[in-house]
């Protein structure tokens, strides 16, 4: 009997577990759908959450870990897709009603993958994945609301992270000022992906405004980060917000949005097909991140688990990338 590896989520005598376990090749290939060999996946906060059941995140057991995932099609059932054509997916409940990324063959819907782009190849849609997908469509909505490089400076939270890292590079590579703020002392790193600048975080005061600094921002920490990227903000500056690493609430108060101007974006990555794939175009494109090696760490199933651990304890910087074919 053939088999293959998936990283999955078990509900067992009241305790839920997460572990590497071997499954039937044959069944899975019976299954209707677009079956895709894995290639890559990239590692997100929400996976680590998963797998160490520090959140409440599985609403379907047993679950494949992971929210991305990027392969080539083995066998279709429907017309859009050949065998060989190298395809995305992310979103659309991965990694919480069944279907997950961290697993070497996957079946799914056809409606629910974004064909490769042009301008990229596995390995570069792998350390890009939902992370550099979010970044992308953060960055596109402050377009379409007027942020262009002479607006001035856009400010980017919690910067070592996978979509902060992402953004930095593309930021700078669409001819942005960008300032990275991390608490995490930057090496180098931060300023080879493009930042013009790396600030720790500002102590801000109490004012409900603050002095004006950003043009842009692109937070993914919520919480008192958000709050005081707002409170800086220029005249008619934009801030998406796609993140809540720092907690849920938001203590803020009208004043930025109603005496400046202020913007808030909120970013939600399950967006529909069709944006996805304009996105992903661009990313293919006029907003491709330029140093996928530096951002890119390599990691296998095997190591998952301190990978994960690694991440909760915020220790990651840049995207691990899991090469599905080991």
């Amino acid at each position: 009997m053939q088999t293959y590896r998936s990283w999955r989520v078990f509900q067992e005598d009241g305790a839920v577990n997460a572990r590497l376990v071997d499954s039937s090749l044959d069944e899975l290939k019976a299954e209707p759908g677009v079956l895709v060999r894995g290639a890559y996946a990239g590692v997100n906060y929400k996976d680590a959450l998963t797998a160490l059941n520090r959140a409440k995140i599985v609403r379907k057991f047993p679950c494949i870990v992971g929210i991305e995932f990027i392969g080539t099609v083995e066998r279709s059932d429907d017309p859009r897709f050949a065998i060989g054509d190298p395809v995305i997916m992310h979103g659309f409940g991965m990694g919480s009603e069944g279907l997950g990324g961290f697993t070497q063959w996957l079946v799914v819907p056809a409606d629910q993958l974004v064909r490769l782009p042009a301008g990229l190849s596995l390995a570069d849609a792998g350390t890009i994945g939902v992370a550099g997908y979010t970044a992308a469509l953060a960055i596109d909505a402050m377009q379409a609301n007027g942020l262009v490089p002479s607006s001035g400076p856009v400010a980017v939270n919690g910067a070592t992270g996978g979509v902060a890292s992402l953004a930095i590079d593309m930021l700078a590579g669409a001819g942005y000022e960008v300032h990275a703020i991390t608490r995490q002392s930057d090496d180098g790193w931060l300023r080879g992906l493009g930042a013009s600048a790396v600030h720790a975080p500002p102590e801000v005061g109490q004012r409900p405004l603050e002095g004006a600094r950003w043009a842009g921002g692109v937070d993914s920490l919520g919480g008192r980060a958000l709050d005081e990227m707002l409170r800086t903000m220029r005249q008619d500056g934009i801030v998406s917000a796609f993140g809540n690493a720092m907690g849920n609430d938001l203590p803020t108060s009208v004043l930025p949005f109603i005496l400046r101007g202020v913007r808030l974006l909120g970013i939600n990555a399950n967006s529909p097909m069709p944006l996805r794939e304009r996105i992903w175009t661009r990313i293919g494109s006029d907003l491709r991140p330029r140093h996928l090696d530096a951002i890119a760490q390599a990691a296998t199933l095997d190591n998952l688990g301190e990978v994960f651990q690694t991440l909760l304890e915020g220790r990651g910087r840049g995207r691990f990338v899991v090469d599905l074919r080991r």
